[in-house]
């Protein structure tokens, strides 16, 4: 049963939606088993640039099954969005399956996520207020509205019914807790809290939704046991990654869900003898979107050359995202919580053209102590300063590389330091942001 998970070893941004599609081409199906549409994937094919939020990365290989999984949270207006767009890109949609199981992003779920989020208070955690967190929140309070229900009026009707009083009440609380803080100086944001939600309206846009994405909608689940049965290859793809994991990563800093390989199991339905590979994608350096620790950042011309030559603006938010050094320490810490068979290294081509390259491989705390892992507690961590190695600089441009031997010495040498450091190899190298800027390396074999 050869299931592969492909999951994000940093704060995300690593390019997963790139490995994913190359990895695609030998699997039946690909499936998103976590996250919503706060997640972005970007793929380029032949100079055409797509970006994809809910729909998993392989929906440009129009023969496999394209899943989205019963652990992501739907908007279903921004899934008809992306499958509009698609369709006008002239990419067929007729392989995309939705579980029945997913539960659904409501009106209310946005709004409460951007009360939530404007500086109500001394902690921003700097969500990309999407309803992501609100919508999770009611899955696991047992108050969600699933996609199945968008087929059945009455229980649609019945269940928003459920939630409004609710959700209003907590809207109006928020708004007069606002207008306080406004009037205190601590609240500079100028978005209104709106807790106006008609019944009517909410439930007829989404039967709306519902006539339009059934075709899509199936029992997900079993259509994985049936490739699996058959020996076929499934890709299980995560959005965001290992740190922002809601029980692992830098708490409260995190996503809603689950990120790591073991979550594929429970959002797409699957066990967990179906998964026989996890690839850990690492991108050469290190960036953030978002509040939250961030040992190796950088301010100042190192940074500025990462955020340049990487692009480094959010896919979903288009928000600049803060770089830094490669952290071995938190590498290593990803790579051992997901099982790691393998690592998919992207954007080596960015450090092109600096005289030296470091890499933390320890930190140091407050109090002076050396922390050879990955600090448990939060508030270590938020005041660890890293420790580096420092490596040679490498100032050929490599983004026509296209074997192992083609690479300048000095990035093979990272390549080499990097895997050792983590006791895992690295299959995949990107030199570039294009389908065919890639090395697979002899580890891959």
């Amino acid at each position: 049963m050869p299931g592969l998970a492909i999951v994000g070893t940093q704060w995300g941004d690593e390019g997963k939606g790139k490995i994913t599609d190359l990895l695609a081409r030998d699997a039946s199906a690909i499936v998103r088993f976590q996250g919503g549409n706060n997640a972005g994937h970007t793929i380029v094919r032949d100079g055409e640039e797509f970006k994809f939020h809910l729909i998993p990365s392989g929906i440009l290989h129009e023969d496999k099954y394209c899943v989205i999984g019963n652990g992501v949270v739907v908007d279903p207006k921004i899934l008809l969005e992306e499958i509009e767009g698609l369709r006008k890109a002239g990419i067929s949609v007729s392989n995309l399956r939705v579980s029945s199981n997913a539960h659904l992003i409501m009106p209310y779920h946005i709004l409460l996520d951007t009360a939530g989020e404007l500086k109500l208070g001394k902690l921003s955690i700097g969500t990309t207020r999407r309803g992501i967190g609100p919508s999770y929140a009611d899955k696991a309070l047992r108050l969600g509205i699933r996609v199945q229900d968008l087929l059945d009026e009455k229980i649609l009707r019945k269940k928003i019914m459920a939630a409004l009083d609710d959700k209003q009440q907590a809207l109006r609380e928020l708004a007069v807790r606002r207008r306080k803080l406004q009037r205190e100086g601590e609240a500079d944001d100028e978005v209104p809290i709106d807790d106006r939600l008609d019944l009517h309206s909410i439930t007829e846009d989404y039967l709306n939704y519902g006539h339009r994405l059934e075709p899509y909608i199936a029992d997900t689940a079993r259509l994985c046991w049936s490739e699996l049965d058959a020996g076929n290859k499934v890709i299980f793809e995560g959005a965001q990654a290992a740190l922002l994991d809601l029980d692992h990563g830098t708490y409260p800093f995190v996503t809603s869900s689950n990120p790591i390989a073991g979550a594929a199991c429970v959002g797409a339905g699957v066990g967990p003898t179906d998964i026989e590979q996890v690839w850990g994608v690492v991108k050469a350096y290190t960036t953030r979107v978002g509040a939250g620790p961030f040992p190796t950042e950088l301010d100042d011309e190192a940074g500025r050359h990462m955020s340049e030559r990487g692009h480094e603006f959010g896919t979903t938010t288009g928000r600049p995202r803060r770089c830094g050094w490669l952290d071995l320490v938190a590498l290593r810490y990803a790579v051992r919580l997901n099982g790691t068979t393998a690592l998919a290294m992207t954007k080596l081509d960015v450090l092109a053209g600096l005289e030296s390259i470091k890499v933390a491989v320890r930190y140091r705390s407050k109090a002076g102590a050396v922390l050879n892992e990955f600090p448990y507690h939060q508030s270590i961590l938020h005041n660890a300063t890293p420790e580096y190695v420092e490596l040679a600089g490498f100032g050929d441009e490599i983004s026509d590389c296209r074997k192992e031997e083609d690479l300048p010495p000095a990035a093979r040498e990272y390549l080499t330091f990097v895997s050792d450091f983590v006791g895992v190899p690295i299959a995949l190298v990107g030199v570039g942001p294009g389908r065919e800027q890639v090395i697979w390396t002899s580890a891959a074999v």
